[in-house]
């Protein structure tokens, strides 16, 4: 990266493909910017940069460039691979830009404990200039995306019929109010709204805390 890009990056700000980080201490907490990326749009990790764009620099490139290949090799799974990792010297100082591309070995995931204390995988994906667990349903999608999936086929019975009338009126429907709508488990509501996002019928959108489903 030259420096005019990453001057213009430094002032736009951080975004769904680009993440500040003052500096990194452990493998296990940049693991999460780096998963997200992969699995979502890919982006730029840049270390020496404050959340506000201040330029504060690395003390030491080799040791955060170790933690960071630490993190894409042990702490994620499947392993993922930087594009690019640059030392770039900004203002008079280091600078390290991480590039991530995204990946077709979806989902990449990180362990962790859940709300109940148990230990699980959890996949990250970016929105906005957040790194967010996915979904039960997000992670399934993220499956399906991969360059190797195979095409899909799909038949429209009753409970898609009520569900496309529903959205022509409310717009969007989460996994509960569908199982509600046409009396089915949550878990067979999830199948069949992922199936219809993947064949490109349906579009999912998610903040902070829910998925919604709409049409495409």
């Amino acid at each position: 990266m030259d420096i005019e890009k990453l001057k213009e990056i430094i002032i736009e700000g951080e975004s769904s493909t680009v993440e500040f980080k003052r500096k990194v201490t452990t493998a296990e907490k940049i693991a999460k910017e780096l998963c997200a990326f992969a699995n979502t749009k890919g982006g730029y990790l840049i270390i020496g940069v404050d959340d506000d764009r201040k330029v504060v620099g690395v003390d030491s490139e080799k040791s955060e460039i170790d933690i960071i290949e630490i993190a894409c090799q042990f702490t994620i799974y499947p392993p993922i691979t930087p594009k690019s990792i640059e030392v770039i010297n900004y203002n008079k100082k280091d600078i390290i830009v991480v590039e991530i591309e995204e990946s077709n070995n979806k989902p990449h995931t990180i362990e962790g404990i859940d709300e109940k204390g148990r230990t699980r995988r959890f996949a990250y994906i970016r929105i906005g200039e957040k790194s967010v667990v996915a979904s039960k349903e997000m992670k399934r999608l993220l499956s399906g995306l991969n360059a190797n999936s195979k095409p899909m086929k799909i038949y429209i019975g009753e409970q898609e019929k009520r569900l496309f009338d529903y959205l022509e009126k409310h717009e969007k429907i989460t996994v509960r109010e569908f199982a509600k709508l046409v009396n089915i488990s949550e878990r067979r509501a999830s199948a069949v709204l992922v199936k219809l996002v993947r064949v490109g019928v349906l579009q999912i959108f998610t903040d902070m805390n829910n998925d919604y489903f709409g049409l495409a």
